[in-house]
């Protein structure tokens, strides 16, 4: 049996390798707020989250439609998705309870008592999975739970487990263990068979009086201990092979139990943030996902989904068109959600690839062979390296990974120089980038470096401005327009030292006092 709910064909590895840079990449896109939502305080929640967002970078278009699919009847019916999850970890955690009374028995008769007593266990929980199939089959309507409920209808109908149970039965022996063997070299027992009992539908009258057949009978002295225990092993030789057996069929059971429990917690994680979302009223949908060699990106109320859970209410989400572009320039003034922007297209190009909804009204991309990003960092306490180089040695590590139909994201990237310097050294790298079809996101404030694109016009950039009103007011909207030489840092100074009290990313918070000036710019330029 398989739960096949994360792939058609095969099941989902939990234990896959990850990318090289999921640090780098959970550090700027501060992915474990989103697992952290997901998982609502379950580590194992996080941990499958954390896995199926890293697996989509390997996923195809039709992989991500089957599990959209799955996750639209998920939200359809939560109730019933949540009670099969339920019963899956259920299943493993009372299976965990019975090996712990066996733990440090290995003879046959012990593993056949605990494969019996498991095996009574688990067909209960698969004749309620059974009928849970029964009554809510047509509530669903993806190819992955019609093919599920299938399964469990196929295979574990009533019939079947009424003759499980009536084997369990039988293999606890009531009435002794029958068991033939024959005589080898020096007369040594060899060929040890369990026989099935003969049914013998009799009542008690024809028991009573009923002829026996004739037996050799041999009673074992209670206080023979040599007896015994030969007695025992001669039992378990004849227990061997259908203990084997029966462990093994408990294993099945258990491991498909385990993989529908993790293949389900991806779209209970779903449902976890779907919920929270609902309650903020940050509408979501689902994308759009198109082959990597068709370049689209387009969305309408795109937004940071990390920043809406960290603050706990609506943000505000961007429009753009950028199909058949392979280059993105965003400038404009500081503190204009310039960053957030950009953290919230990889959230959602990564969530796009697992099959998850988007954090926008509409959204649509051509799914990339690797998503990476190039973030400022602090600087090296150690003095080893400045941080230009610092910046250049990531850079370098990427351009040896980074393949064609993948995405970069690049934020203040090269402004460790002089103006003239990091513009030429963006220029090449940009230029090389979009040569090589590989899409690219780049916040920034080198004038020099931006308006050299503009001015060309190739025709495959896009150029956008974060929105700046005519009080200095940030609307964090972001609209198309060419890059400006300012970034309009005079507003942070009048912020700073004309008023006490100043509105940031839509809070209230105080001017720290103590701190230079100079640090304080620095702070909020950021």
């Amino acid at each position: 049996m398989k739960a096949l709910l994360m792939f058609r064909d095969r099941d989902f590895d939990l234990k896959g390798k990850l990318p090289w840079n999921e640090p780098a990449l959970t550090q700027d896109l501060e992915l474990n707020t989103l697992f952290h939502a997901m998982a609502l305080g379950d580590e194992f929640l996080f941990d499958v989250a954390r896995r199926a967002v890293w697996s989509g970078l390997e996923n195809d278009v039709g992989t991500i439609l089957y599990r959209q699919n799955i996750l639209k009847d998920c939200l359809k019916n939560p109730s019933i998705v949540r009670n099969i999850y339920d019963i899956a970890v259920e299943a493993i955690e009372k299976e965990k309870k019975v090996y712990f009374g066996y733990w440090f028995s290995k003879y046959p008769s012990a593993i056949l008592s605990r494969s019996i007593e498991v095996l009574q266990l688990f067909v209960g929980m698969l004749r309620r999975l059974r009928h849970i199939a029964d009554e809510n089959a047509d509530k669903f309507e993806s190819e992955g739970f019609s093919e599920f409920f299938a399964m469990l209808r196929r295979e574990l109908a009533e019939e079947y487990l009424a003759s499980i149970q009536n084997h369990l039965k039988e293999l606890k022996f009531r009435e002794g263990v029958l068991i033939s063997a024959e005589l080898g070299q020096g007369n040594k027992g060899t060929n040890y068979v369990l026989r099935k009992p003969q049914e013998k539908k009799q009542s008690w009258i024809e028991r009573i009086f009923a002829k026996k057949p004739p037996v050799y009978i041999y009673n074992l002295h209670p206080r023979d201990e040599s007896g015994a225990r030969a007695l025992s092993e001669l039992r378990d030789r004849g227990l061997n092979l259908v203990a084997n057996a029966l462990a093994q069929s408990t294993d099945h059971i258990l491991s498909f139990f385990n993989m529908l429990r993790t293949e389900l917690a991806f779209y209970v994680g779903c449902l976890n943030l779907y919920e929270q979302l609902s309650q903020m009223g940050e509408p979501v949908c689902f994308p759009l996902p198109l082959v990597p060699c068709d370049h689209r990106h387009s969305f309408q109320e795109l937004y940071d989904v990390c920043l809406a859970l960290t603050m706990k209410q609506k943000v505000v989400g961007n429009d753009v068109d950028a199909d058949n572009k392979n280059l993105v320039i965003i400038t404009g003034a500081n503190q204009g959600g310039k960053s957030t922007f950009l953290r919230s297209i990889g959230l959602a190009q990564l969530m796009m690839q697992c099959g998850m909804f988007v954090p926008a009204e509409s959204f649509s991309s051509n799914i990339c062979d690797g998503l990476f990003t190039h973030y400022k960092r602090e600087e090296d306490p150690t003095m080893k390296s400045g941080k230009l180089d610092e910046e250049l040695s990531r850079m370098n590590d990427i351009v040896d990974k980074i393949t064609p139909n993948s995405m970069v994201l690049l934020d203040e990237s090269f402004a460790a120089t002089n103006e003239r310097e990091g513009s030429e050294i963006a220029r090449q790298i940009v230029s090389a980038l979009v040569e090589k079809r590989i899409k690219v996101f780049f916040v920034t404030h080198l004038y020099e470096f931006a308006y050299g694109f503009f001015d060309k016009n190739t025709g495959n950039a896009l150029f956008l401005r974060a929105e700046r009103q005519t009080e200095g007011e940030r609307t964090f909207k972001l609209i198309k327009g060419e890059p400006l030489q300012t970034s309009y840092g005079e507003d942070l100074y009048n912020i700073i030292f004309g008023t006490d009290n100043v509105n940031l990313n839509g809070e209230i918070s105080s001017v720290l006092h103590g701190e230079s000036s100079e640090k304080i710019l620095g702070r909020l330029g950021r």
